[in-house]
């Protein structure tokens, strides 16, 4: 089995993100159709404590055991390393027993006390179970990006959405067909098939275990190791104070997410009607979310696969390694997340009228999705400072973060409703990334655009001021057409003016230069070719 680059690594989890999205949003369609408001409600509900007690149980070790393994492995530490491991599995095996339960039991009261949805409980118990693998599957994924092989893990999550959409559609249509009107059973239904999901991805990671073990065995060791037995107290203590600060930084997304979703009732009742809080509820939790859910993409490839990268440079504190490595993820993350966010939320109202059964709401959608280009440079950033030993500094962004969210959300939910709260999250990922910038610039030779911030700024004005043109040229036209049609050539000429304009005004604006273009992978590099080339021309005319 052959390590994979740094590009490669990202490539390869970047698709099998970007599917695994795709499968998500291809599910969340049906059941649009399928429920309405209410059973929208119970299965977000339910969709997002257990996304929220799956980051909790695994974000923080994975991440852990891929910088724990990745360093061992750089200093010929082998043995240490999969002693590592051992003992990662064996968390894994007890948290996901543990959460199974927990969860099981407190479904009633998390629905009816915290959530004020009692009818939530069952779909609650019905996503449970599924978090009994997963803890050992992140484990596995972890020690896997750790050795530089992510294949294993991107395909064990192409399976496991696989798995998890149509097992979700087929038990929520089999309930609707007996029943149309039981929200409850439809929602349980969808949430169960996050079971099956887990299953298949666990099978998967079982098969790549076995194959790496039988590679491991043909190749002879390069160097003597330099391992010593290990207790099980020393690995769980150094496990954990870097898990920990993963963890809350790791939590961060999903938590302000969940947050939005409890405080869009709590925060605007008395304030608004009862119809416009559950309607941006539901919009918020299943369009606005899953829209929101694709521009990252990338940057949670980028943020898994940098870490060992950035590991093995630092254990053997080779800074300009670490320094051009960092600057390389955060420019990929930048210049390949912003036009998806232009796309996604200049186009926000064609972008949802196509997925979804309307175009309401398309202003959540909009804000929130916009707002991701921010996430994206504060989770890369996170997974970089986790590289270089300091942790506990994107962790302290991220709590001053949350913590300003939640005063502004007060602050902002009675006069702007869920426009407010939206402000107040996006704020919370600028304050974020502002400091994790701030900390690597002091800690290592991270270097990024410099004077160019500008000129990159003008790009996206220009770049989005011709889309929203687009849209409403498009729309203007096709207003006769059905609206599913419309919807579908506005997309395409929009993706259309993106693709030709963007890598234009990177080149021609001197966003990218020659010297970073040569840097790129060979597919990158053709894509730019003929824009260099006529920026070359009109210089010497």
């Amino acid at each position: 089995m052959k390590k994979d680059t740094l590009l490669k690594s990202t490539l390869i989890l970047a698709a099998a993100a970007l599917v695994a999205r795709a499968l998500g949003i291809f599910q969340r369609v049906p059941l649009d159709y399928l429920m309405d408001d209410l059973g929208n409600i119970y299965y977000n509900n339910a969709n997002s404590i257990y996304l929220l007690l799956l980051i909790v149980a695994t974000a923080g070790i994975p991440s852990a055991v891929s910088k724990m393994v990745s360093g061992r492995y750089a200093v010929g530490k082998v043995d240490e390393a999969q002693q590592v491991y051992r003992a990662a599995l064996l968390f894994g095996l007890i948290a996901g027993l543990v959460i199974t339960a927990g969860l099981w039991l407190i479904a009633p009261f998390i629905a009816g006390t915290i959530l004020k949805e009692p009818e939530a409980a069952s779909a609650i118990r019905a996503i449970a179970p599924s978090l009994l693998l997963f803890p050992m599957i992140a484990m596995m994924r972890g020690y896997f990006q750790g050795r530089q092989f992510v294949a294993a893990g991107g395909i064990s999550q192409i399976v496991e959405q696989i798995l998890r959409v149509m097992a979700a559609v087929i038990i929520a249509y089999a309930v609707y067909s007996v029943n149309p009107d039981n929200n409850e059973g439809i929602a349980s239904g969808a949430s169960l098939g996050s079971v099956f999901g887990s299953v298949g991805a666990f099978v998967v990671m079982l098969y790549y275990a076995r194959k790496l073990k039988a590679s491991d065995r043909l190749e002879p060791r390069t160097q003597a190791d330099a391992s010593r037995p290990l207790r099980l107290r020393s690995i769980y203590k150094e496990l954990f104070s870097l898990s920990i600060p993963v963890v809350v930084t790791g939590i961060t997304v999903q938590l302000l997410y969940t947050m939005d979703n409890f405080m869009i009732k709590s925060l605007t009742v008395g304030h608004y009607d009862a119809v416009t809080i559950n309607h941006w509820a539901a919009v918020y939790g299943m369009n606005a979310q899953s829209i929101a859910g694709i521009p990252i993409i990338l940057a949670v490839a980028l943020s898994q696969s940098i870490i060992p990268h950035i590991s093995s440079a630092h254990a053997l504190r080779d800074a300009d390694r670490v320094g051009h490595q960092s600057s390389l993820a955060v420019r990929i993350a930048l210049f390949s997340g912003m036009p998806v966010v232009l796309l996604l939320g200049v186009g926000a109202y064609s972008v949802n009228g196509l997925l979804f059964e309307k175009p309401t709401g398309s202003q959540i959608v909009a804000m929130l999705t916009l707002g991701t280009i921010f996430q994206i440079g504060m989770m890369v950033t996170n997974s970089i400072l986790l590289g270089i030993s300091e942790p506990r500094k994107a962790t302290m962004h991220a709590l001053t973060g949350v913590l300003l969210k939640v005063v502004l959300s007060f602050a902002l939910a009675p006069f702007f409703g869920v426009y407010g709260i939206i402000a107040a999250t996006t704020v919370c990922f600028i304050w974020a990334l502002v400091f994790n910038v701030l900390s690597l610039r002091k800690r290592s030779r991270f270097k990024f655009l410099g004077k160019r911030w500008l000129t990159f700024l003008l790009t996206v004005a220009i770049v989005a001021a011709a889309m929203g043109l687009a849209e409403w040229g498009v729309l203007a036209l096709c207003s006769g057409l059905p609206d599913k049609l419309a919807f579908f050539l506005s997309c395409g000429v929009m993706a259309g003016v993106l693709a030709v304009l963007y890598p234009a005004m990177l080149v021609y604006l001197r966003v990218v230069t020659a010297e970073e273009i040569a840097t790129y992978p060979k597919p990158v590099r053709r894509l730019l070719a003929p824009f260099m080339k006529l920026r070359s021309r009109s210089t010497a005319a």
